[in-house]
């Protein structure tokens, strides 16, 4: 895909070894060849995620209202998919810039976009399982720690074999930010439980006043 035109079979069979076989995708990983592929790579996954928010948004699968309004905004978030994914690919790779650097990897910020563009195959992946938080919320919540948690190993691949970094220093680095992303469940977790206690007291609040008022009556 380095010659100018994008081939969309071979992008589906990298996309499909990603999620495979991390390590033997990014060991032949092209590092350089322009910013077009990559970025139409995320504009695709982006695109396919935001297809899939749309589909769960007009389906009354989630907290979103069906018909037009739901999908007026299922439309919406399609199109913040796509500009996020591309604002994600460019400042994803900056940071990853940052994390090659301290792990004496490459340096070089095309081939760090490219391996940020790679992992982003996870959006559609993570947009795909956007169902299941209405079906349990823990449920939801532990399918995407679950997701984050894999997208952490395919970043390690990414960083190790695509851009030559130390794998021990960049294991330490994926250790800090595995452990971020569980503390940042967890909380996640106890906040959502704070909130339907919530609701459920001010339900249970209305119901008496209901009741009083009917006895009064």
């Amino acid at each position: 895909m380095s010659n100018g035109n994008f081939d969309f079979n071979l992008f589906i069979r990298e996309s499909k070894n990603i999620l495979v076989n991390p390590k033997n995708a990014f060991s032949s990983m092209k590092t350089s060849g322009g910013l077009a592929e990559p970025l139409i790579k995320v504009v695709i996954y982006g695109a396919i995620a935001g297809a899939l928010a749309f589909i769960w948004s007009f389906l009354n699968v989630g907290s979103m209202s069906g018909g037009l309004f739901g999908g007026s905004y299922g439309i919406m978030v399609f199109v913040s998919y796509i500009i996020g994914a591309v604002i994600a690919l460019f400042i994803g790779g900056l940071i990853l810039l940052l994390i090659s650097s301290i792990c004496n990897g490459n340096t070089d910020y095309e081939a760090n976009l490219r391996v940020i563009s790679s992992v982003m195959v996870i959006m559609p992946v993570a947009a795909f399982f956007g169902f299941t938080g209405i079906i349990n919320p823990y449920l939801g919540l532990l399918i995407i720690l679950f997701i984050h948690l894999f997208s952490i190993w395919l970043l390690y691949n990414g960083i190790v074999e695509a851009l030559k970094a130390k794998p021990e220093s960049t294991r330490i680095i994926m250790y800090i930010l595995a452990a971020l992303v569980v503390v940042f469940m967890i909380v996640s977790m106890g906040i959502q439980k704070r909130a339907g206690e919530l609701i459920n007291d001010e339900g249970n609040g209305i119901q008496k006043e209901q009741v009083d008022d009917q006895e009064k009556e």
